[in-house]
């Protein structure tokens, strides 16, 4: 096993380490300080080594463990001890490898001094309270300022040294924050704000230490930034430049790190704190643009992608970038794109961080539960959402597009829906949010933002049950003046029964006439498909009049005669066969070709049907075949009384597909 040593004073090495949990090495962290340890969690190969070290206890060290590689993740401004590591390094033959943190551009406005002394030199001309965020080692070389424990106000880490160096420069308790980082953008300009700071002082501690945002809360805060610069650097390489060569040399696998990050509906303000840091801390930030807008920080690399087939192949091949975050609208878990990209990023190391939906926002907005809900996503999607407010008291819908929500409610008014209660909620998460209630006709004429979802309140829903009554259906005559076949009621109750649909069952209706079961399949596949298979031109008039009626856009209707006509469908995974034209064995075939594990009922009224269907009960390819015949008598007036009277006998045969073949 390869031994490694990293010296691991920043976030950078405490990251390197992390990284090499779980590898085939055994690491040795050299840390300055008790609490540098504690920042370190325990992890099988990992030593620590806590307290300062000089260059010959160095190089005695480096001499009995006989280290393959020693890293340096000190400070970059830790010139001193990068010097004696690589030193001892030299001194005893070890392979050496500097860790470099990247330089930030500073602000044009900012002051720039080489060295601590110069900074001390600059302030003595001016007035106004200071900020210091240079640390405690080099803080009492601020004293010499005029009026220094009237002015300055220091930031150091919660250490009792720390807070000692702070006392020995003459530093009252009200002006120590004795705070552990990364600092916010946020919390940095609060900071300022809260002592009046004309001056924040810092060294450029590049993206990992915070300089941007400190950059940033110094303008918001309309304090000087003055940066002191960085002494000359090593050689050496970036942390992803760091982890390919250590990939390379002792043959390591390292998985990009991936986060999936809910943000909520709108701001950053609604974001888990979870989300929110693993946001910060990525080398890269993915999402739509307004979604990059909100939460990158300057300097994160950054790709503008929503589509999964793009996201993942980008993370595979950034090798620049290690941690990823990827930015989803609202929840992870709630009509995301989580769904469809973490199949493709099986080989990272994914975490899904889960946000605030637009449902929750619009629901607590309104002062009211979501438990009863049932939510529908509009959102870039064909569907018709009709049938869902048909059958559900209280429907979310997310939609999106320009006039999105005024579409909607105007649908809905179109179906005779336009008294039923809507409210829409526009730019939920924002500060300029705004929820508006009303009914759908009321609405309908009104504008919406792009960014709105609604919750649809119909005290008169009623789910539908297999076997709608026919009378609902449109009706019509074929050739010859005969109607056009329609399954009843019963027989449709009963088949429906049979067949079990799922919400995102792939169903074909073969032989579908006037489409009553097409219709009752659509409405129970709401997810799914249901293809209508059907040649006569009368009952394909009928199956578009019934389409459109009950609002069923999950049904596509498919002119022809079967098998022929349904070569190039979807695999069904249920299937009613309403007639077969003498073609029953050539659409069997097709079917189980398709899917061995299709389940199909089959509806006859012919005794030679019945007879056909019965043979194909004793195909091997079946693992179950059933048959029953159903009887129905409906009653009517016959003057002072009521009569039954009896409908055809039908044979309702079921047939359950060996899985697998």
């Amino acid at each position: 096993m390869y031994k490694l040593c990293v010296f691991a004073g920043t976030t950078e090495g405490r990251e390197l380490i992390g990284l090499l949990a779980g590898q085939p090495v055994a690491v040795t962290a050299c840390v300055a300080t008790e609490y540098g340890e504690s920042l370190l969690s325990p992890r099988a190969g990992l030593s620590v080594s806590a307290g300062r070290l000089t260059e010959p206890e160095m190089a005695k060290r480096f001499h009995q463990e006989k280290y393959d590689l020693v890293i340096d993740a000190t400070h970059p401004y830790a010139a001193e001890v990068t010097e004696n590591i690589a030193n001892a390094c030299r001194e005893t033959e070890t392979a050496y490898l500097r860790l470099l943190r990247g330089a930030e551009d500073a602000p044009e406005d900012a002051v720039l001094v080489p060295d601590i002394p110069s900074a001390v030199e600059f302030l003595r001309g001016t007035e106004g309270n200071i900020l210091l965020t240079t640390g405690s080692k080099e803080l009492g070389k601020y004293a010499v300022l005029p009026r220094f424990a009237e002015r300055v106000y220091a930031r150091v880490l919660p250490m009792e040294a720390s807070l000692a160096a702070c006392r020995d420069a003459g530093l009252g308790p009200a002006r120590i924050w004795a705070m552990q980082g990364p600092f916010s953008r946020e919390l940095n300009a609060a900071m300022l704000r809260s002592v009046s700071a004309k001056y924040m002082v810092t060294k450029d501690t590049g993206g990992t230490g915070g300089f941007a945002g400190k950059a940033a809360a110094a303008r918001d805060a309309g304090a000087v930034l003055v940066v002191v610069g960085r002494p000359a650097q090593r050689e050496g390489l970036d942390f992803a430049g760091t982890v390919d060569f250590l990939a390379e040399r002792f043959h390591l696998c390292f998985r990009p790190k991936v986060s999936l990050a809910g943000i909520g509906p709108g701001g950053t303000d609604g974001m888990t704190v979870e989300a929110a840091k693993a946001l910060a801390e990525a080398d890269c930030v993915i999402g739509a643009a307004r979604m990059l807008d909100a939460v990158a920080k300057p300097g994160q690399a950054r790709l503008e992608a929503i589509a999964p087939e793009t996201i993942a192949p980008y993370i595979r091949e950034a090798r620049a970038c290690r941690r990823f975050a990827v930015a989803l609208s609202g929840d992870t878990g709630f009509f995301s794109g989580a769904k469809r990209l973490l199949p493709l990023l099986a080989d990272c190391e994914v975490e899904i961080l889960p946000g605030i939906s637009s449902m929750q926002a619009l629901c607590a907005g309104l002062g009211t539960s979501y438990e009863d809900v049932v939510p529908v996503s509009l959102h870039g999607r064909s569907r018709d959402i009709v049938p869902d407010v048909w059958q559900n008291r209280r429907v979310f819908a997310l939609v999106g597009g320009e006039n999105g929500a005024a579409n909607l409610c105007r649908v809905l008014a179109d179906a005779g829906l336009g008294e039923i209660s809507v409210s829409i909620g526009e730019r939920l998460g924002y500060p300029e949010a705004r929820i508006t209630q009303g009914s759908a006709q009321e609405l309908a004429g009104r504008s919406f933002d792009a960014l709105s979802a609604a919750l649809i309140e119909n005290p008169l829903a009623r789910p539908f049950t297999p076997g709608l009554p026919d009378e609902w259906f449109q009706r019509g005559q074929g050739e010859g003046g005969r109607m056009v076949p329609m399954t009843k009621r019963e027989t449709r109750a009963c088949a429906m029964s049979l067949l079990g649909l799922t919400r995102d069952a792939i169903c074909w209706d073969v032989g579908a006439g006037t489409g009553s079961v097409s219709v009752e399949m659509a409405l129970q596949a709401r997810e799914g498909t249901v293809y209508a298979i059907e040649k006569n031109a009368a009952a394909l008039a009928l199956l578009e009049e019934n389409r459109a009626k009950f609002h069923t856009s999950n049904l596509e209707i498919i002119p022809g005669d079967a098998p022929a006509a349904c070569e190039m469908l979807s695999a069904p995974t249920h299937v009613f066969l309403g007639g077969s034209s003498g073609r029953l064995r050539g659409i069997i075939d097709l079917l189980l070709e398709k899917n061995p594990g299709v389940r199909i009922a089959a509806a006859a009224v012919t005794l030679e049907s019945a007879a056909e269907l019965t043979a194909l009960m004793k195909d091997p390819r079946f693992a179950e075949c059933s048959v029953v015949c159903l009887t129905a008598a409906r009653g009517r007036e016959a003057g002072a009384y009521h009569l039954m009277m009896g409908q055809n006998p039908v044979y309702l045969f079921l047939f359950q597909g060996r899985r697998g073949g």
